[in-house]
């Protein structure tokens, strides 16, 4: 079955100024990525998908999912506070054509783990084995930890595929991939910042919200990583986590690779609100520091 390979950014979803979907925008910035990236997750956390409607959400798989041709893998995240809407919005990736779906835990009320699984196989029972279901275990986002024997029960008992681990916690990145990952169960890095510890405990994929923008230095430092070119890794890696300090000269790092995406001139598009675009201040900054760095 299949398991995340490579660099696959967590694409946002551009919108207009006034809050609808930029379809135009979204087909070029796709256009943009799928010659230099493998794969796309969408609709998680930089693609606003909880900012979204279900049939906006629906209507951005479906797009991404043409756009795309096939071309390169994509990953629907369906996370939903409620299992119904999820379970809906994981028969409607399938039926699309997607690689998989992966889904933050039920968010906004405080679950048990009992709930949890409960939750997970509502989405499995959805997918009916065509395509695999991932935990995006990000508990800042969901609103609290998934610690490893939860986990461990949705492969096992559950029978969830996969983790996107978004805890920023190279501890639990270690524990997955020792007492987790298998042919049968896959672990990705769901952050750009520890590609390289990461990579040295056996992980093959990373989520980066800055390959959005700059997918080029992605890649380089995935395929030293790969190759096991340590040193040329670390050097990479140290100038992408200077990358991420830069985003955060905007008020979020979503806005940041809003912002990045109009300097580059890949697409001008804006966040939805309640978001408020990064304002031209900010921007220059963060023009000042990437052309510091050679990067525009």
């Amino acid at each position: 079955m299949f398991q995340m390979y490579g660099v696959v950014p967590p694409m946002v979803t551009p919108f207009r100024e006034n809050g609808e979907v930029d379809y135009e925008g979204l087909a070029a910035l796709v256009q943009f990525l799928s010659g230099q990236v493998d794969g796309l997750f969408i609709n998680g956390s930089y693609g606003g998908g909880v900012l979204m409607t279900e049939e906006e959400r629906k209507g951005v798989a479906e797009a991404t999912l043409k756009a795309a041709q096939g071309k390169i893998p994509v990953i629907v995240h369906v996370g939903t506070a409620d299992s119904l809407s999820a379970a809906r919005l994981t028969e409607h990736a399938v039926q699309c054509g997607a690689a998989a779906v992966a889904a933050v835990g039920p968010y906004y009320f405080k679950h048990s783990s009992e709930d949890i699984c409960d939750y997970f196989h509502t989405l499995v029972d959805a997918a009916k084995g065509h395509v695999p279901v991932y935990v995006y275990n990000n508990p800042q986002f969901q609103g609290y930890p998934m610690e490893l024997e939860l986990i461990r029960t949705l492969k096992e008992k559950v029978g969830v595929s996969g983790v996107k681990d978004a805890t920023f916690d190279i501890q639990a990145m270690a524990k997955y991939m020792r007492l987790l990952k298998s042919d049968a169960f896959d672990v990705a890095l769901g952050t750009e910042a520890m590609w390289l510890p990461a990579c040295v405990l056996g992980c093959k994929a990373f989520i980066p919200g800055i390959g959005n923008a700059f997918p080029e230095i992605c890649r380089k430092m995935f395929s030293e990583g790969m190759a096991g070119d340590i040193k040329a890794c670390r050097k990479t890696q140290f100038e992408v986590n200077e990358m991420r300090d830069i985003m955060y000269l905007a008020r979020s790092t979503q806005l940041a690779i809003y912002a990045m995406l109009e300097l580059r001139g890949i697409v001008k598009c804006y966040p939805r609100r309640p978001f408020v675009p990064a304002t031209q201040e900010e921007k220059e900054k963060i023009k000042i520091r990437l052309k510091e760095l050679g990067l525009l």
